[in-house]
């Protein structure tokens, strides 16, 4: 609610009168790291942190949009040649722009807007902004005719053609699609997708974040998609998902160790995804915690993205007797993600924060999430 009032109140301060409200959700993915790009799954869901704005057309053809977090504001036209300077505005260009070109209308507006989602925890605060945008824009301007998928692809076109990032679809996907107390299985081969129920009673979804980002020399995400590719083309597959061990065991001799571990870890990675699906139709969270802890000791061991500090946190979660935890995210720092049983939970933190410190000189940060709906339109 304090979010609401204070772009209210800032948004009649400069623009005189009142628009309507929309927000978008980051994300956390419970578990299937580096899947995306090898055709397997992700199973992702929209957390209660948003990006929330108020917008309102005024009649010309010019953005007019002030960031309360940042404290700056930009204008600009809807033509190619209009993109603005900052680099916080280009993804509302960007959305923009992604939305004309797919044919849809897009005309000037007013909008203030201002998020709860973490800043640098790997929980998708960009795709979350997309998202809020695109589904208002879609709203204000096209009578909601835009599906959703596109709303999520143009997103990721943005990031792509705007901002310099070759994401996957999974972020802006689950900031459009998110749905309370459900996570969703998508198959990022098919683009289908399913979803699970997670409302784990007696259970909190807690991030443990590092705020530890290693600055590395080359690109290790770009090396670890080259491996995967290699070992999918001596399979003869278009990518790692419909290899089995037993099909990667056999071409041991012909492909080097970093290769093979990699493929090990994205086979092996796209089989928990399915057993974690499975575990909670049961409502099995043991099995769900289980699996996760086998995706920390993947990244951390054969596919090589985690560090020195998120390997402390994981060994940490386990010594007190958390029933998940993992790295989330890309690697090399950010945040662990935990499923701990709510007796656990004050005795889990304070050990974090006071361990952690005495090691590495400052506390973590700690995010309590709720699984919760993704882009809508605000009463």
């Amino acid at each position: 609610m304090e979010l609401k009032e204070k772009i209210s109140k800032t948004f009649e301060e400069r623009f005189g009168t009142e628009g309507t409200f929309y927000a978008s959700a980051g994300r956390i993915n419970l578990i299937g790291e580096h899947t995306d790009y090898n055709g397997g799954f992700v199973f992702p869901g929209a957390i209660d942190k948003v990006i929330m704005a108020e917008i309102k057309a005024n009649g010309t053809d010019t953005v007019r949009v002030f960031s309360i977090d940042i404290n700056d504001y930009a204008e600009f036209g809807l033509n190619e040649e209009d993109a603005p300077e900052q680099s916080w505005a280009r993804y509302i260009f960007g959305v923009c722009r992604e939305t004309i070109k797919r044919g849809g209308t897009v005309k000037g507006f007013d909008a203030v807007f201002a998020g709860n989602v973490p800043l640098g925890a790997g929980l998708s605060s960009s795709a979350a902004l997309e998202s809020c945008f695109a589904f208002a824009v879609n709203d204000m301007f096209n009578d909601n005719s835009i599906d959703k998928f596109e709303l999520a692809r143009i997103g990721q076109s943005t990031e792509h053609n705007y901002c310099g990032v070759n994401c996957g679809i999974m972020d802006q996907f689950a900031s459009v699609f998110g749905r309370k107390d459900h996570l969703m299985r998508l198959d990022c081969r098919s683009m289908e997708y399913e979803y699970f129920p997670f409302k784990p009673e007696g259970y909190t979804l807690v991030l443990v974040d590092s705020v530890v980002k290693h600055e590395l020399a080359d690109s290790p995400y770009n090396k670890r998609r080259a491996s995967c590719e290699r070992v999918a083309k001596r399979l003869g597959l278009d990518t790692l998902r419909d290899a089995t061990m037993e099909m990667l065991d056999a071409v041991k001799s012909d492909i080097t160790a970093e290769d093979y571990f990699r493929a090990k870890f994205v086979i092996e990675e796209k089989q928990r995804v399915l057993d974690v699906c499975e575990a909670l139709n049961a409502g099995d969270y043991d099995t769900v915690g289980r699996c996760m802890y086998a995706t920390h000791n993947g990244l951390s061991k054969d596919y090589e993205v985690s560090c020195e500090e998120l390997d402390f946190l994981n060994d940490l979660a386990r010594e007190c007797g958390v029933t998940g935890s993992r790295i989330m995210g890309g690697g090399f720092g950010g945040c662990t993600i935990n499923l701990v049983k709510n007796e656990l939970l004050d005795s889990f933190l304070a050990k974090a924060r006071t361990e952690f410190k005495a090691k590495y000189g400052h506390e973590p940060k700690v995010y309590e999430v709720i699984i919760s709906d993704g882009a809508r339109k605000l009463e």
